[in-house]
């Protein structure tokens, strides 16, 4: 061999190292890259998790129990496996529950042609098994990527429907408060004319209608409406109390009720 031949070869050895120097960079930088998206991920859907089981916590959903492992195979690390004369078939050919059902059920004669292509078992036992798909990470990484994006605008959603209250969840709270004062105002005079009907035959005397109309009804109105907003008034999600706006609440019940005794009178008299 020449000098000039051995100088080629000597440069053409260089260009293949150099050539696989730069493929090997180029593939611990991949994997950097993909190392780094995958603990991003990890970390995106920790915290997906997390805020997952506040709003379980918040909503009164209690947590799952966590899903026992799975035991090991028959005849694995255990001192008995059952043989094959028993009837059923053992390790992967044996489907569990399920008895006398083999892992590769029969195909009709028109359809075998059909099955998918397998390869045969290395232990030499003519076995059949199903070739392993290659997976891209990258494809990989990015399905899961847009999953948790799907996921955040679920929570988001979530997180807005938290906060609103089961009673009367698109009005305002001043709205809704109003509301539920002056049903209970409403209900209260519902029971008053309960009781004028009773004094009217006798059976309650005009002190206890008068004491019930300006006290007791007002009062008891007002209490229901209190419980009412803070029982199903209140969202799942809110930092705090939210307003129940008692003065508000106090004068339509003690004011409702008087005014609905004096509207019956000023209806009755008319009436006459």
């Amino acid at each position: 061999m020449s000098f000039e031949e051995y100088a080629a070869l000597a440069r053409q050895l260089a260009e293949h190292r150099r050539a696989d120097e730069r493929d090997a960079a180029a593939e611990s930088a991949r994997r950097r890259d993909l190392h780094a998206a995958a603990d991003y991920l990890h970390q995106r859907l920790t915290a997906q998790g997390q805020r997952l089981d506040q709003l379980g916590r918040a909503i009164g959903v209690d947590q799952p129990p966590a899903a026992a492992p799975p035991g090991p195979p028959a005849g694995f690390g255990t001192s008995a496996a059952p043989e094959a004369g028993d009837g059923d078939f053992a390790g992967a050919a044996g489907a569990p529950g399920r008895a006398g059902v083999g892992a590769y059920p029969e195909l009709p004669a028109g359809q075998a042609r059909l099955a998918l292509p397998t390869a045969m078992s290395p232990a030499g036992g003519g076995v059949p098994t199903q070739r392993a798909a290659a997976v891209d990470p990258v494809v990989e990484l990015e399905l899961a990527r847009r999953m948790a994006d799907e996921a955040d605008r679920h929570g988001q959603q979530a997180e807005l429907l938290a906060q609103r209250p089961a009673l009367l969840p698109t009005w305002s709270p001043l709205v809704r408060a109003v509301a539920v004062y002056a049903a209970c105002g409403a209900a209260a005079g519902v029971l008053m004319l309960t009781l004028v009907l009773a004094s009217g035959i006798g059976l309650v005397d005009g002190f206890t209608l008068g004491a019930w109309i300006c006290a007791g009804l007002p009062a008891l109105a007002f209490f229901a409406g209190y419980l009412v907003l803070g029982r199903w008034g209140r969202p799942a999600m809110v930092a705090g109390t939210p307003p129940r706006y008692l003065p508000l609440g106090f004068a339509i019940c003690f004011l409702l009720v008087p005014l609905g005794y004096c509207a019956y009178l000023v209806l009755f008299r008319a009436l006459r």
